[in-house]
Formats: structure tokens, C-alpha cells, sequence
């Protein structure tokens, strides 16, 4: 193996670069873009209102890249423990072992861990009471492009490098349980490795020093390639590196492609810094205070079962001395994270409106444990309640569209008035303002039809968020959906479909105006096939909150209707308007 940085090499870039939108974004983007066309259709054809990186700085010898370590806090380990190198130069005593030994294995109760005396690295880190899509224990250890990355926790050196390769050396092991230690020396350079796992918990305190000629090495630990897991939706594309910027009180995350020029330093105070994906994370938590380097790495390679070469993020870590910290490698469970260090539950990433998200889901966990013992009923039940909450508010959405139908035959003696003049012509400010007139005198919210998807909106992405981070969701079923986390497996996807002709029934029900026919076809063709394409693709909770929305909303509508049904004036004004 050999320290690599995909042919580039370089100072650190800067952080910040330019990428593209996330889902989220783009699903805001998708529901702002129809809000436009709604809100525009008021004003321009009121007669259809609408319902609603960097490189290190190494020499000639051959580097090995490896992958950042996962860190977490741990209960005080005893710090006395021998964790120094063999000994320094002066003792002229070669440490080494004589053949390689790469199944080294250390399991506790949540983890089996697979180790190598080979640059005293790491082949396997898997979870054990976490199962993949294929019911296999979740591998975090990602060794597709081993050759160009390295494995876990290989060493890197941004400054001066020892002599000897370290990567390639074959350490000395001494275990104990829980407990492993490697250490090698050839008389001048001396390194060692010390993991001491937590039994019961996500936590691992890593030592590693390095010294040479008796003078201690800064050095960086790796973790590169990501995560192991492919098996989950977009599992690539989650992936990112992360860390907490203590003094500003700031998670910053970032993907792989931040370092395509190279690798990213960034260098501070961090409550953790590391890898992680939408449910599972490997981070170190340095001490308050401590400054640690933290560096982003972008590789690119075909992963096992991949046919085509795609960027992985990796990332190191270190200190300008011995590195001594806490590992959390382990599952986004809130009651976890808080278990390892209060601060970790910071990783948890609730999004824009977290002040929704959080508290719906903390809604959703206590039905799902209490009631329903499953996470799409407890989805339907949730949603019912969220919408007959809000029916003060759509009942007043329903009256204000109803209204507007009412309104039409003056609405269209506005427009007959000022037929054919240009959107130039400052006699169309006239007819806007005699339009506003009406709807005022009439006590008409032009924007009724649009309260209801404006209200829906905040908990949509509170959904979306909870649906995309929460782990207890991954492989939770739901009738035929195998997991709520993912789209439906198949080639037919039945909850989108099933969304699909309740959006249609649901706008088919929602009284509109009269005037051009045509134009209502399109907004009733429109808004449904663009909502179906936008959640083909999404998590099938996330669908499945949308589909029982619109059931309730065909509910409440259909009562509505019963109760205030249309007023005979609409349609005489709609009949004579077709002789």
C-alpha cells in the first residue's frame, strides 16, 4: 500500500466549495415553483383560482492512505496505561514481528472488529445488532479501493515522515481483553497503536504515538473509502464528512467532492469530527480544547458490486503530538449518542425546521412504542392528527375558495371590462386594484387555496428529515413495503400510484372557478403528475405521509361539500357561458 491523493498534490484547499442541491432543496425548489404558478394565476387569470481538501505535504517515499477513524466518547480510560512506543533509538531494540497476521479479531457486545498487524490496521468493523438490506451485519469498513486508500486508521504525515514505511510494517500484538496493543520499532523509529473497547457500548479510546531518534512524529490516523454499507438507498450520496466547530456552536458537513482537488484541512477546537452516513457514524471526540487537524479526502473507485468508478469521502485525524482519544463508531441512535457524550447527539441533523422535526419524531417513536409497534401506523395516525389539527384552517382555506367560485360572474365582468389591454398598459394596475377591491369587500383571501399546501409544507420536510435520519426507521416494514426508509422494492412502486388518483380526486373535489377550462385541466394534470415524479423515488414513509394526507383531505372535503354544497349562481353563470 501507499499514500496517495489521486495524483494531485498540494497545500490544503480551503473549505466552502460550491455543490449541488440536496433533495431537500430541490423538493423546496419543486413546491416553490408550484406556489408561483398558483399565486400567479391570481393576479394574471383570476378567473381560475386555484384549490389548493488538500494534499499532504509528503516526499518521495511511497505514503499509504487510509481511512479516518471513528471517535467517540468513552468513560475515563486509564490514562497510565502503557501506550508509549518501543524504545527509542538509543535502546537499539528491533520490535517486529515475523509474518503477517490479518484476522485478528476483538468482539464486545455490539462490535467484531477485525484487525491486521500490517501497519496494525483494520479490515472489519461490523455491527452487531445492525442488519443490512441483505440481513447481514452492518459492515462499516469499505475496502474496494483498499490499494488506493488504504485501510482504517493507516497513518499519514502531513510534515516530516519517518524513515521507516509504517503502513507496511508488521507490528507486534499483545491482547488482552477488550483490550489490543500493537507496537513495532526498528531502533530508530518506534510507533504504537492501543485500542481499549468499551464492552457494552459504542465507544473505543485509540492511542497512537510515533517517535523517531527519540523525538515524538505528529501524525494523521485515516479513514478512507467511507462506509462499507451499499446495500441502502443512495448509501454514496449519504455519506459525508462531519464535524462540530465548538467555539461557533456549528455542524459542518461536507461531501466528498469538496476535496476534488485535493484533500481539505481544516484545523480547530471540535466537540467530534469524522465519517457518517444518514444512520451510522465513526467519529473521534478530542478533549475541550484540544486542537485537532481534521482533513476531507475525495477517492475515487468502483466499490464491490459497482460497475463504475465513483467518488468516496475519507477523511484523518490528528494532533501535533500523540494522538489519544475516544472513538464512537456506531449507530445515530439519539438514547446512544447520548449514552457515549451528551454532545454527540449533534450529529443528529434535523434540518431547516427542526423546532417540527425533532419533536415529531420524539411523537411518532412514543406512538410506534406505546400503541401501533409499527412505524407506518404510526406514520398514518400521526398524519391524521396533524390534519385534524390544522381543519380550522383548511375549513377556512374551503370557504375562501368557495367564494372565489361564487365571485366568478364579477370576477369575469372585471376582466371583460379590460379585455385585450397588455400587461404593459397602466390600465391593467387599474384592473388589478378593482380586483383587490372586490375580493376585499367580499372578505376573500385571493391565497385561500393555497393555505393548505403552504401549511402542509413545514411538515413535509420535518417528514422528510425524520424519515432520512431517524435509524429506528431503516428496515421498518409496513404491510407489502419492506422498509420505510427506502422506496418500494419492484418495478411497480403501488404507494405513489395509490398518491397519484387520491391527488387527482382530491383536486377533483376542490371547487374552482369557471372561465378557462383549459387551464384547470392543466393545474389538475400538472400538480399531481409533478408531485408523483418528485416522490416515485422517495422513502416510502415519506409517500405514505402524503397519501394519507390527501385521504383525509378527500374526508374532510367530501363533508365540506355535503355541508356547503355549490351555490346555483356558479352555474348558471358557467351554463351561460357555453351558449
Amino acid at each position: 500500500m501507499s499514500d496517495q491523493d489521486n495524483g494531485k498534490s498540494g497545500n490544503p484547499k480551503p473549505t466552502g466549495e460550491k455543490q449541488e442541491l440536496s433533495m431537500e432543496k430541490r423538493l423546496l425548489l419543486a413546491f416553490g415553483l408550484m406556489g408561483l404558478v398558483l399565486l400567479g394565476s391570481q393576479y394574471l387569470m383570476p378567473t381560475q383560482p386555484q384549490p389548493a481538501a488538500l494534499k499532504t505535504e509528503q516526499q518521495a517515499a511511497p505514503p499509504v492512505p487510509a481511512k479516518a477513524a471513528e471517535a467517540v466518547p468513552q468513560p475515563a480510560a486509564p490514562k497510565g496505561k502503557p501506550s508509549t512506543p518501543a524504545a527509542p533509538a538509543t535502546a537499539a531494540t528491533a520490535l517486529a514481528d515475523t509474518e503477517e497476521r490479518s484476522s485478528i479479531a476483538v468482539e464486545t457486545g455490539v462490535y467484531r472488529v477485525v484487525f491486521s498487524n500490517r501497519g496494525a490496521t483494520i479490515r472489519s468493523w461490523t455491527l452487531k445488532n445492525y442488519k443490512d438490506s441483505n440481513g447481514k451485519p452492518v459492515e462499516l469498513v469499505n475496502l474496494g479501493g483498499e490499494k488506493l486508500t488504504g485501510r482504517p486508521f493507516s497513518y499519514q504525515f502531513r510534515n516530516r515522515k519517518p524513515s521507516a514505511d509504517l503502513n507496511n510494517a508488521l507490528f507486534q500484538v499483545k491482547e488482552t481483553p477488550g483490550r489490543i496493543e500493537f507496537n513495532w520499532s526498528d531502533g530508530t523509529t518506534s510507533a504504537s497503536k492501543i485500542f481499549e473497547f468499551d464492552q457494552k457500548h459504542y465507544r473505543t479510546r485509540l492511542v497512537s504515538e510515533i517517535s523517531e531518534n527519540g523525538q515524538a512524529l505528529p501524525h494523521l490516523l485515516a479513514w478512507r473509502g467511507g462506509f462499507g454499507d451499499l446495500t441502502a438507498h443512495n448509501a454514496l450520496s449519504m455519506m459525508h464528512s462531519v464535524h462540530y466547530d465548538s467555539p461557533s456552536s456549528k455542524l459542518i458537513v461536507e461531501e466528498a467532492k469538496i476535496a476534488k482537488e485535493g484533500p481539505v484541512l481544516t484545523t480547530g477546537s471540535f466537540g467530534f469530527a469524522g465519517l457518517e452516513d444518514a444512520y451510522f457514524a465513526a467519529v473521534i471526540l478530542p478533549e475541550a480544547g484540544l486542537t485537532t487537524d481534521f482533513q476531507t479526502w475525495m477517492d475515487t473507485f468502483k466499490s464491490t458490486g459497482s460497475e463504475d468508478e465513483l467518488p468516496h469521502v475519507g477523511v484523518a485525524f490528528g494532533t501535533q503530538g500523540p494522538i489519544d482519544t475516544t472513538l464512537f463508531v456506531g449507530p445515530k441512535d439519539l438514547d446512544l449518542l447520548r449514552q457515549a457524550h451528551p454532545r454527540l447527539e449533534q450529529l443528529v441533523d434535523w434540518g431547516w425546521f427542526s423546532f417540527i422535526a425533532k419533536p415529531l419524531f420524539l411523537f411518532l417513536n412514543w406512538f410506534n412504542n406505546n400503541y401501533t409497534h409499527n412505524w407506518g401506523w404510526a406514520i398514518v395516525i400521526v398524519t391524521v392528527i396533524i390534519n385534524t389539527v390544522l381543519l380550522p384552517l383548511r375549513y377556512t382555506s374551503m370557504r375562501s375558495a368557495q367564494k372565489m367560485v361564487k365571485l366568478q360572474p364579477k370576477i369575469q365582468a372585471i376582466n371583460d371590462k379590460y379585455k385585450g389591454i397588455s400587461m404593459k398598459d397602466p390600465r391593467k394596475q387599474k384592473q388589478n386594484e378593482e380586483m383587490m377591491a372586490l375580493y376585499q369587500s367580499e372578505g376573500i383571501n385571493p391565497l385561500g387555496g393555497c393555505i393548505p399546501m403552504i401549511l402542509q409544507m413545514p411538515f413535509f420536510f420535518a417528514f422528510f428529515k425524520v424519515l432520512s435520519v431517524a435509524i429506528e426507521l431503516r428496515g421498518a416494514p409496513w404491510l407489502w413495503v419492506g422498509d420505510l426508509s427506502q422506496p418500494e422494492a419492484g418495478m411497480i412502486r403501488f404507494l405513489p400510484i395509490l398518491m397519484l388518483i387520491t391527488q387527482v380526486l382530491m383536486q377533483k373535489m376542490t371547487p374552482t372557478a369557471g372561465g378557462d377550462q383549459s387551464q384547470q385541466k392543466m393545474m389538475m394534470t400538472m400538480m399531481p403528475i409533478v408531485l408523483t415524479v418528485m416522490f416515485y423515488s422517495a422513502s416510502s414513509g415519506l409517500v405514505l405521509y402524503w397519501l394519507t394526507g390527501n385521504v383525509v383531505g378527500i374526508v374532510q372535503q367530501y363533508f365540506f361539500n355535503k355541508l356547503a354544497p355549490m351555490s346555483g349562481p356558479v352555474q348558471a353563470a358557467t351554463s351561460k357561458k357555453k351558449k
